[in-house]
């Protein structure tokens, strides 16, 4: 039995056995079978192979010309090396565009999401504490020219992702065209919270921090997908993580556990300024979300991801109603709302009336 993978390469489920059997030095004779696994909006196409007694790995099969992928077996060695929770890398074939992986299970910090609180945030706590770790690693000590990673975060890229939004969200997903006046005061608001978010302190982040890239194993959390390591600004991550679309946390729950990372921080600001940045670059995070679900629901063909709008609007309405600094996004964000429900509402009348 063959798939197509992506090019330039197309291999067969025998020979992507074959290859794994040769890297982990199985006997030729042994069993091996190979089960694909859902696929994620980065494109690659993930499979785990099953062999002897419970012995399991997971092969990744990436498209290179999306150029973060190819930088994912580099930082995986990295980030274990400094004691960030990552599954092992066992063998990278860059020619074939192959990644061979510690298979962690099945489990996710969102399949935790309906638990009680005191089980979550355990969770939550460790991986904080593991991202903490990850911000205050020295930037003067990064192997740079042995590991490779995107290019930081800055006034250009965050200014890309708030077109994202506008463009593939605001346009094409709700339909909403903005008279130029409120464009431009839209922009200007943009624009500085674009500047403040690159003023503060950069370090290394993980750039897309929430409950389906973190894995539970047991007691244990480790990260994935972070082939978009970079320097940015770690209130990003918190943002990524505490304002999840794909997980509803309590305004208390998230208070909480700020609090946690900020009693693991040097505290070279307030709590108040802290507050602020948290909730300034959760906004810019929650832009770039709603933008790739209406380019991956809408462009891509990927519809499962227009199912996460809604959540992501509601808590963009409620990160704009934390802070006085983003009034425009805030009145932005409310037509999106209204514009969402009526779109809801019209599909509802359609179906019940055929």
């Amino acid at each position: 039995m063959g798939i197509l993978l992506s090019k330039p390469y197309n291999l067969t489920f025998k020979e992507m056995i074959d290859l794994a059997r040769q890297w982990l030095r199985l006997p030729e004779g042994m069993p091996v079978e190979i089960l694909p696994l859902e696929g994620r909006g980065s494109e690659r196409a993930f499979f785990r192979l099953k062999w002897g007694q419970n012995h399991s790995a997971i092969l990744i099969h990436y498209n290179p010309k999306r150029i973060e992928n190819t930088y994912y077996a580099e930082i995986a060695i990295f980030l274990h090396q400094i004691g960030i929770p990552v599954p092992r890398l066992l063998h990278h074939n860059p020619n074939l565009c192959l990644v061979l992986m510690e298979d962690l299970g099945n489990l996710l910090l969102y399949d935790f999401r309906k638990e009680n609180w005191e089980i979550r945030k355990c969770f939550y706590q460790k991986v904080i504490s593991s991202i903490n770790r990850l911000h205050v690693f020295p930037l003067s000590d990064f192997p740079v020219g042995k590991v490779r990673m995107m290019d930081g975060f800055s006034p250009d890229l965050y200014r890309w992702e708030q077109d994202y939004f506008r463009n593939y969200f605001v346009r094409e997903g709700c339909g909403i065209d903005l008279a130029p006046s409120f464009e431009r005061e839209l922009e200007v608001e943009l624009s500085n919270l674009s500047n403040r978010l690159s003023e503060f302190r950069g370090a290394l982040i993980h750039r897309d921090l929430q409950s389906q890239n973190v894995m539970i194993r047991g007691e244990d959390i480790f990260f994935i997908d972070f082939q978009g390591v970079r320097i940015g600004n770690p209130f990003y991550d918190l943002g990524s993580l505490l304002c999840d679309p794909y997980v509803s946390l309590t305004e208390k729950e998230i208070e909480e556990l700020l609090s946690f990372y900020y009693d693991l921080s040097k505290r070279s600001i307030n709590w108040e300024d802290f507050l602020i940045n948290f909730w300034e670059a959760s906004a810019q995070r929650l832009m770039q979300a709603l933008g790739a679900y209406g380019f991956l629901g809408l462009k891509k063909g990927l519809r499962s991801y227009l199912d996460h709008i809604p959540g992501g609007v509601r808590i963009l309405s409620l990160i704009t109603n934390q802070i006085t600094s983003l009034p425009k996004l805030q009145e932005l964000t409310l037509r999106c709302q209204e514009m969402l429900n009526r779109i809801a509402q019209t599909k509802e009348d359609r179906e019940s009336n055929p």
